[in-house]
Order: C-alpha cells, then sequence, then structure tokens
C-alpha cells in the first residue's frame, strides 16, 4: 500500500480527474449481459468497433438466445468487432459457465472476490484487465483496474513507480475501501478517458493533475 502521503495524492488525482471529466456511467446497461459481452468485444479494438458488433446482437441478448446461437452466426454478427472467431469462443465459454453456475448475478454475492478473480481468470480470453473490469462491473467488486493509462498515469505523476499490472493492482486495491462502487467505477473510467486525451494530444497539460 502506498505511504498516506502517496495515498492521498493518489486520491486527489482521481478526484481531479472525476471533476475534469465528469461522470462517466460507463457499462450500466440494464442487460448486464449486454455489458458482460460487451467487455469481450472490447478487446483489441474500437469502442466504436465494439458497439457496432454489440448492435448486432441485439435481439439476442439473453443468456439462452445467446447460448442457443450457433456459432458461425455469433461470429457474423460480430465481425465488426475483429478477431471474431475468437471472441466468440470466448463468449460462448463464459456464458457456458455463467449457466453452468446457474445464470444468475445473485448467485455469487457470497462468492468471496479473490475466488471469484481466480475463477474468472481460468476462463478462456479473459486476462486480468478483462476479470477485474468484470468484477467491477457486473458484479459489484470494489477492484482497481491497472491498465496500461493507469501505469503511465502513476508513472508520469511520480504516484507509483510499478511497472506491471498485479504490482499496481496491489498497490492500490487498499484505497478501494475508503470509496464507494460507483467511484471506483469513475476513478477507472476517468483514468481511461484522460489516457485517451493524451493519446490523442501527447502535449496535454498535465499540471493542474500535479500536487
Amino acid at each position: 500500500m502506498p505511504d498516506m502521503t502517496t495515498a492521498r495524492r493518489i486520491t486527489t488525482t482521481l478526484e481531479r480527474l472525476c471533476a475534469h471529466y465528469g461522470a462517466q456511467h460507463w457499462w450500466n446497461s440494464e442487460n448486464r449481459l449486454a455489458d458482460w459481452v460487451s467487455m469481450i468485444l472490447i478487446q483489441q479494438t474500437t469502442q466504436a468497433n465494439a458497439e457496432k458488433a454489440l448492435a448486432g446482437l441485439s435481439d439476442v441478448l439473453t443468456l439462452d438466445a445467446l447460448l442457443a446461437l450457433p456459432e458461425e452466426e455469433l461470429q457474423t454478427r460480430i465481425r465488426p468487432a475483429g478477431f471474431y472467431k475468437q471472441k466468440s469462443a470466448y463468449i460462448k465459454n463464459l456464458l457456458t459457465w455463467f449457466a453452468g453456475k446457474g445464470g444468475m448475478l445473485e448467485t455469487f454475492a457470497a462468492v468471496p472476490t479473490g475466488t471469484l478473480r481466480t475463477e474468472l481468470l481460468t476462463l478462456k480470453g479473459v486476462g486480468q484487465e478483462t476479470a477485474d473490469a468484470m468484477l467491477l462491473y457486473i458484479f459489484g467488486r470494489k477492484v482497481f483496474i491497472a491498465d496500461t493509462y493507469a501505469l503511465r498515469l502513476f508513472q508520469r505523476l511520480g504516484l507509483s513507480t510499478a511497472t506491471t499490472y498485479s504490482t499496481l493492482r496491489a498497490e492500490c486495491m487498499p484505497l478501494m475501501a475508503d470509496i464507494t462502487l460507483h467511484m471506483a467505477q469513475e476513478w477507472h473510467a476517468v483514468i481511461d478517458e484522460h489516457g485517451k486525451a493524451l493519446r490523442k494530444n501527447p502535449r496535454l497539460d498535465e499540471n493542474w493533475l500535479k500536487t
């Protein structure tokens, strides 16, 4: 865990990002399955392409309908997302696992976050970042997503020397205890929004984030 001074700097930085970019409300669809599937579709592609692929599934976004959908048809429908053969297999695998657990998110309420994360990581196509996104947005667990945007931000601002996902995640997880689930989600979203803004404009001024 960061020392108290660094922890305060991290919290202040993320509060400033939230104030600057505003509430993002990522992955808050009433159809939780749609958000879940989109976490596979977004891998290695743009948000626009992922949204096109998800739109192609608009009439089958239920567990039973997606499981009944022939894999070749699923591939065709999600083609705009790229890597459609891999992603169709990942989606089928994820949903088969979910159905095998009863097909209801409420079933997982009593499962410890660490246990659930370990199980998600056994699923093909689910790496650390995707597993944590699922935990944060689908299962409602307060976890820190230490993606590339977060690693670069923390390094640039001197908030951490971590160079790996696991290290930064471990450093920041204790901070989750003091914030709400909604804020944990917003932290992730605004870190990524800021990273995208910086990618578009590498000369973007960040002095307002420094303390």
